[in-house]
């Protein structure tokens, strides 16, 4: 089976070509995909060959170069065919699909591919009356939930989210539901003017910084979205007893941690990482009710045929670029 594909074919390099796919089995549904959603962060790991597996850097001399590769993990579309052994979806059913199969590549993996030959536990059908779109990033929607959603909250607790990309936003989102007071550090204007208006957004470039804590209230929450290590250890002053770290942000191999500095303040450090069925339940519901926000974080659209020029934006770190679609 042949499909097309978004492939990195080497460090920063991007053609849209087509791909050998293993014909679909009993457990598999086909999909036909509308759009796709890139993970800026992750996905311009891979394409700078920093990654050899969802959290392991690569080493030099060591790993084999993981190119080519067809990155990403999160699309929409609709059901062109389901296997023998699928019976919660149909033709004509409106999905979310997380990783595909693909042949020839480093990976056996791939997002960024149509038709898209994915497995039936990877596949989440969309609810009636709501934008398709509204869904495309589902998965990395769910990396900011389940950051928001792993460290106990009380009402009026103060939560800080470093960084202020996708998965901060969202974290952001979601901590601001379960009743936090949150503030965002981040460093672009562009993108904290997209945070809802009950949420604080500070640019750490801006001597300001302070005022965000000119109560002196200490912080219980602390989410690094973007393994931003030295501003968590600056924070952690700030910290309340038995606070909480939530810590997301791929580090390589520069995440050491004293535990000793934690257990003095009773910390306690959460490690989100991955996906369950659990949480993009979850997820889906929260897009649904309309308490996490997606579609309005969207600031670019191509077709999946300029993919090339969409990672020339990222590589070349745009500040407003903050979601990107790519068009089937």
């Amino acid at each position: 089976m042949k499909a097309k594909a978004v492939v990195f074919t080497n460090k920063l390099q991007v053609f849209v070509q087509i791909v050998d796919v293993q014909e679909p089995g009993s457990t598999d549904v086909v999909i036909d995909v509308e759009h796709s959603w890139i993970s800026i962060g992750t996905e311009s790991s891979y394409l700078r060959g920093e990654r050899i597996a969802g959290e392991q850097a690569y080493r030099e001399g060591v790993d084999p170069w993981p190119f080519p590769n067809i990155a990403g993990y999160q699309k929409v579309g609709i059901v062109r065919s389901v296997g023998s052994e699928v019976h919660h979806l149909q033709p004509g059913d409106r999905v979310f699909a997380s990783t595909s199969h693909v042949s020839g590549m480093f990976f056996r993996h791939a997002g960024h591919i149509s038709p898209a030959v994915t497995p039936a536990n990877q596949v989440w059908k969309l609810p009636e009356g709501k934008p398709s779109l509204d869904y495309a990033g589902m998965v990395l929607t769910q990396v900011g939930y389940n950051c928001g959603s792993r460290p106990p909250v009380h009402t009026g607790d103060i939560a800080v989210v470093i960084g202020d990309g996708l998965v901060g936003q969202w974290a952001a989102q979601t901590l601001l539901h379960r009743g936090a007071e949150v503030i965002v550090l981040g460093r672009h204007d562009e993108r904290l003017a997209y945070l809802p208006q009950d949420i604080r957004g500070i640019n750490m470039r801006h001597p300001a910084i302070q005022e965000a804590w000119a109560d002196d209230r200490h912080i219980s929450i602390v989410v690094d979205s973007v393994g931003a290590m030295s501003t968590v250890s600056e924070l952690r002053s700030r910290m309340k007893r038995e606070s909480h770290w939530v810590s997301a942000g791929f580090l390589g191999e520069s995440g050491l941690i004293d535990i000793q500095t934690l257990r003095n303040q009773e910390i306690t450090l959460h490690t989100p990482s991955g996906w369950t069925k659990e949480r993009m339940d979850r997820t889906l519901d929260g897009i649904s009710e309309g308490w996490l926000q997606t579609s309005s974080l969207i600031t670019h659209r191509f077709p999946v045929d300029q993919a090339a020029a969409a990672w020339q934006m990222i590589v070349e770190n745009k500040p407003n670029c903050l979601g990107v679609i790519l068009d089937w």
